[in-house]
């Protein structure tokens, strides 16, 4: 594999029945469209190290929330030849519950978060419901005690986390919302996580109905867009036509696990 070069893979772990009206800010409330919605977690491979982007959530999650649980996000990862338990570096993209969740599968990782995020789900913002329903606090206090025990890690902005890996803040959707950008051999790739939800959202530039500051959100797909190889590269963070975009590793993980490099 050549150097700082990586190989990016999309792993879906669940998915939940949506219409589409449910999926954008202020479109007609009578469209009825189906329009799902699916989870990911992304994993990063170069050499002989490995980066895990969001840890998704949990079976009893999944039932606490009304959504459809497939396999728990290490399944997948194992199906690429990753053991989750010698994963040593997790990027956050933020703290909402289907991004944080899992604690206990990477022991061994240090956990990469924005300052302004966690800043947001442990502040003043949380008073109000709205703001923190997506939030679980189970969540917040496992980042809490991952700062205790020397395992967390704080960024402002833009920074690199390895060669060809970095780091950008857009906010938007939650104060501290961050996306990947990713070195890859067709140039590069933009994991944008909730920054866009659907393809659709940036295309059209329509935000998810979930946001922190419309404003930056409509600024992050801009950025977005800025930081890949082209618009393509931009990678959404709930589409499940990411699926159908891109190919399976091998056989028998079709509408599972892409390739995205």
């Amino acid at each position: 594999m050549e150097n700082n070069v990586w190989q990016v893979y999309a792993v879906r772990y669940a998915s939940h029945l949506r219409k589409s009206r449910e999926n954008f800010l202020g479109t007609d409330p009578h469209e009825d469209s189906p329009m799902p919605m699916d989870y990911f977690v992304w994993a990063l491979v170069c050499e002989d190290r490995t980066i895990v982007v969001d840890t998704g959530f949990d079976e009893p999650m999944a039932v606490q929330r009304g959504r459809q649980y497939f396999k728990s996000p290490d399944a997948g990862l194992h199906e690429i030849g990753i053991d989750a338990a010698s994963v040593k570096d997790v990027l956050i993209t933020h703290m909402h519950y289907d991004h944080c969740g899992n604690h206990d599968l990477f022991p061994a990782a240090r956990y990469h978060v924005q300052d302004r995020e966690m800043n947001f789900c442990t502040g003043r913002s949380m008073t109000h419901s709205f703001a923190r329903f997506p939030f679980e606090a189970d969540d917040v206090c496992a980042m809490v005690r991952r700062l205790f025990t020397g395992r967390l890690v704080f960024h402002n902005g833009d920074e690199e986390i390895s060669p060809g890996v970095t780091v950008h803040h857009v906010g938007g959707h939650t104060m501290g919302m961050q996306i990947v950008r990713v070195n890859t051999r067709r140039g590069f790739v933009v994991l944008a996580s909730d920054a866009s939800h659907y393809y659709d959202n940036m295309e059209r530039e329509i935000p998810y109905p979930i946001a922190y500051n419309l404003t930056e959100v409509l600024e992050g797909y801009r950025r977005a867009y800025s930081l890949a190889s082209s618009r393509e590269h931009v990678i959404p963070g709930h589409d499940p036509l990411v699926l159908a975009r891109y190919p399976a590793p091998r056989p028998g993980l079709k509408g599972w696990i892409v390739r995205l490099d």
